[in-house]
């Protein structure tokens, strides 16, 4: 039976849609754990689903409503919340404001009852050609731009202080990526809804941050991570006929308990090897400094 349905279009754009957005909040989930942006991709995530309303009222076309929604949303962020101190407050205000205009769209919506289940909590199976098309432009469109700042974005995300005083342009990398998180957000709740949207681009990242310090290894273990709670809850649901949203959250949740196990025996490891790194370095300086005499 799993191997018939295996063949259907529904599926395989299910499977190519949930890997694509896997794939770009595995790399970007690492910097919103960095950043603690982790409520403006709630943010986001909810005010999409206001978007998605409005697009779907105006243009008979959720996505596009989504996509602009985002990016509203992730401009009012950058520009309320220019400092810091200031974003949670800019967020939570934004969510606010945001939330009423979707239940007043909501309430408008009578003939789109299914089109707003779908925004809320994902339709995987009905993702269309059309849509497979947008999420792919997306995806390519993010991970370029993605690496074309990662340097500067990594820097204003570790210490942005630091950043600023080395030349880089810190409150414009960080809109740049409010706009990539917003579009991923956007991606991401085409799988599995706007309110479930945090298992794909938050726990997989906080799952990674477990098991290394390391920047590019906790990138590429987050992309797995996603890529497995995605195409695996997909290949689940199939086989106990379930919505795909439950088992892609559960696995997510389940490789993020099982991370902050592992963690917890690696990091004495990783403690170590600096201090027996620093030890030979002085026994092989002491050395030096002897065996000339």
């Amino acid at each position: 039976m799993i191997g018939f349905l295996l063949g259907l279009p529904a599926v395989q754009h299910a499977f190519i849609a949930a890997s694509l957005v896997a794939v770009v909040s595995g790399v970007l989930g690492p910097f919103v754990i960095t950043r603690h942006a982790a409520f403006a991709v709630h943010g986001v995530s909810e005010l999409s689903f206001t978007g998605a309303a409005a697009g779907l009222l105006l243009f008979d076309d959720a996505l596009l409503g989504a996509i602009l929604g985002s990016l509203v949303v992730a401009t009012a962020i950058a520009g309320l919340g220019a400092r810091d101190h200031e974003r949670d407050a800019a967020i939570g205000v934004t969510l606010a404001f945001g939330l009423g205009v979707g239940v007043y769209l909501l309430g408008l919506m009578h003939n789109f009852a299914s089109q707003a289940t779908r925004l809320l909590f994902g339709q995987i199976f009905g993702v269309s050609t059309t849509e497979i098309w947008v999420l792919v432009g997306i995806a390519v469109g993010v991970l370029a731009v993605t690496l074309v700042i990662y340097r500067p974005l990594l820097f204003a995300s570790v210490d942005p202080e630091l950043a600023q005083a080395r030349g880089v342009p810190v409150r414009l990398v960080g809109l740049v990526f409010l706009v990539l998180l917003a579009l991923t957000v956007t991606e991401a709740a085409q799988i599995v809804g706007t309110t479930l949207v945090l298992c794909l681009v938050i726990t997989p990242a906080a799952a990674a941050h477990r098991l290394s310090a390391s920047p590019l290894v906790v990138t590429a273990v987050s992309v797995v991570i996603a890529l497995v709670a995605a195409d695996g809850g997909i290949l689940t649901s199939l086989a106990v006929d379930v919505t795909p949203s439950v088992p892609i959250t559960t696995i997510s949740f389940g490789l993020y308990l099982v991370s902050r196990v592992v963690g917890a025996r690696l990091r004495p490891r990783r403690r170590a090897r600096p201090a027996v790194a620093s030890g030979a370095a002085t026994v092989r300086g002491g050395r030096e400094q002897v065996d000339p005499a």
